[in-house]
């Protein structure tokens, strides 16, 4: 018997149609593909694969369309053809939707995928509604009244606590004018509900009661871990609110951030284990962007290899691991992100992942590591490692002679070369997930400022960090044998179509290297100078012979 070919998973299924499968069971499956991440749904294919075929009441594709539009609510359009394999199969194309969809009885469900590694449709219980609609950007949970909260619930030690970041962290001093009641509202700690004011889960996150966030929000809970080898020596976790949360876990980093220092020149620079602000934004993000409607909780924990950030929910829709530098930034809880921003805790543009990247580009290390996230959970590994010296002073040279940091993407350039050595532009912008003509510019711009070499034309054309990194990592050899090996093949090459022809014209050498008229005169004329080719005539009928010793 025939095989269709692939097995069933997230965005693949298959049903048998022998008996003719039930219309409530094709709706059912509409709607879990709907709710996940749409998807195939074949119908007279058995669940190994094997095809059997399609019932005579499925065959016509358009009323069954229409049949799954009238079942669902908001009406799913799906895309239904019969594939003519051995024997007939239907197959039904559901796009995900943007809102979630039931059956018109009001049954909801959602794929998952089980231990064994095959997929499932399950009831999407309401709870986690909330959790799905703010995966989309549909539902700030953090802008929602606390049921049953009452205006008191806001601790008055946690509100000057919040005053006294916004004079520490530079945050809008204009707030520090208002009243209490005036400035919970102005950051939407608050709201009208019923008449009265209330707390919103922002508040109550930010400012409120211990007791109360214990009692409202279960899923509000932090944890600090500090281990050395197996020993543990920091293991806490807590219910507070965030600003409380957030200093007692920086306490703790603080104490656990070893720092050494490097001189450049008349200069010190300090490096620490981990970058202070890459920390801090981490911290922000992993608050600001969690699901508080799922249990589990910010877990910082910090050993012999590095720091792992984790935090409740998976990343929002459009965001991976691949594409958080190129991505526009919008989080979970855009009412809770925005507090964070204006008391100056977060990153005000809203690129606080550059932040993060940035801490260990500017010490040469290896780069913050998104690749453990699932769908329920962002973790954040950030590497210790060993530091490069030598790139650390060539960064920290460049951004004084400049007056400013450098950009994000000239930092992953260049970290990319670093590794790489010597690479191509498709070689970089593979490596680093940006956009290639991004980072052809980026290339581009730091060869100009000096930092970056450039060598070979055209599809040939590859890039190395300069002369002064070499220099300064006392390793000129392997600067010197990347940089000439180019100049050498093209001399080799120049001179094997003069031994060919007898003679070598500019124009041939234009031809053959796919250089310019002026790096192939410049060639010609290094050859001669090295009595290696002379020149014989002049203007346009000039050619190079091969000397002949």
């Amino acid at each position: 018997m025939a095989n269709i070919g692939f097995k069933e998973d997230l965005t693949h299924e298959f049903k048998s149609d022998k008996s003719k499968l039930p219309d409530s069971d094709i709706i059912d499956a509409v709607v879990a593909f709907a709710n996940t991440d749409g998807g195939e749904l074949y119908l007279g294919v058995e669940d190994d694969g094997q095809i059997t075929g399609l019932h005579k009441e499925h065959e016509d594709v358009t009323r069954l369309a229409a049949f799954i539009a009238n079942k669902t609510v908001p009406p799913v359009s799906v895309r239904v053809e019969i594939l003519s394999l051995a024997f007939p199969v239907l197959k039904i194309d559901i796009p995900k939707r943007t809102a979630i969809v039931s059956s018109s009885e009001g049954k909801i469900q959602r794929r998952r995928i089980k231990a064994d590694g095959t997929p499932e449709n399950i009831p999407l219980y309401p709870y986690e509604i909330a959790t799905r609609l703010s995966t989309l950007s549909l539902f700030d949970y953090s802008a929602q009244p606390v049921p049953d909260a009452v205006y008191t619930d806001l601790d008055a030690v946690e509100r000057e606590r919040l005053r006294n970041i916004i004079r520490s962290h530079r945050g809008e001093t204009s707030l520090l004018e208002l009243e209490d009641e005036e400035l919970d509202k102005a950051l939407q700690l608050v709201t009208m509900h019923n008449g009265k004011l209330v707390p919103t889960f922002c508040g109550l996150l930010l400012i409120g009661r211990k007791e109360k966030i214990k009692q409202y929000m279960p899923s509000a809970e932090s944890a600090i871990q500090v281990l050395s080898g197996t020993d543990i020596r920091v293991n806490e976790s807590f219910y507070l609110p965030i600003l409380a949360a957030f200093e007692k876990i920086e306490e703790y980093f603080t104490a656990w951030n070893k720092e050494e220092e490097l001189e450049i020149g008349l200069f010190r620079i300090s490096i620490p284990d981990f970058d202070k602000r890459a920390f801090r934004e981490a911290l922000v993000n992993a608050f600001s962007h969690r699901d508080y409607a799922a249990l589990g909780r910010v877990r910082v924990q910090i050993n012999d290899d590095g720091m792992q950030i984790t935090n409740p929910g998976g990343f929002i829709e459009g965001i991976n691991a691949e594409n958080l530098i190129e991505a526009e930034p919008h989080g979970r809880n855009p009412v809770l992100a925005d507090a964070l921003k204006r008391i100056g805790l977060a990153e005000r543009t809203g690129r606080g992942i550059d932040r993060i990247y940035e801490g260990s580009l500017l010490y040469g290390r290896l780069l913050p590591n998104y690749s453990q996230s699932t769908a329920t959970s962002v973790k954040l590994f950030i590497p210790k490692g060993p530091t490069d010296q030598s790139f650390i002073q060539m960064i920290s040279s460049e951004q004084k002679r400049v007056g400013r940091s450098l950009p994000i993407y000239s930092l992953l350039v260049l970290n990319s070369l670093r590794r790489f050595h010597k690479a191509t532009v498709q070689d970089v912008a593979d490596d680093t997930n940006i956009h290639e003509n991004r980072a052809r510019i980026t290339l581009e711009l730091l060869t100009e400022s000096g930092m970056v070499e450039a060598g070979g034309t055209g599809r040939g054309r590859y890039f190395m960090l300069g002369h002064k990194y070499y220099h300064q990592k006392k390793d000129l050899i392997s600067y010197t044998r990347q940089k000439d090996i180019e100049s050498i093949r093209h001399d080799e090459l120049i001179l094997q179509l003069a031994k060919r022809q007898g003679y070598v014209r500019r124009a041939d050498v234009i031809e053959l290297l796919h250089v310019t008229p002026s790096q192939a005169y410049r060639a010609l004329a290094r050859l001669a100078s090295e009595n290696k080719l002379a020149l014989n005539g002049n203007g346009a009928g000039a050619k190079y012979l091969l000397v002949e010793k």
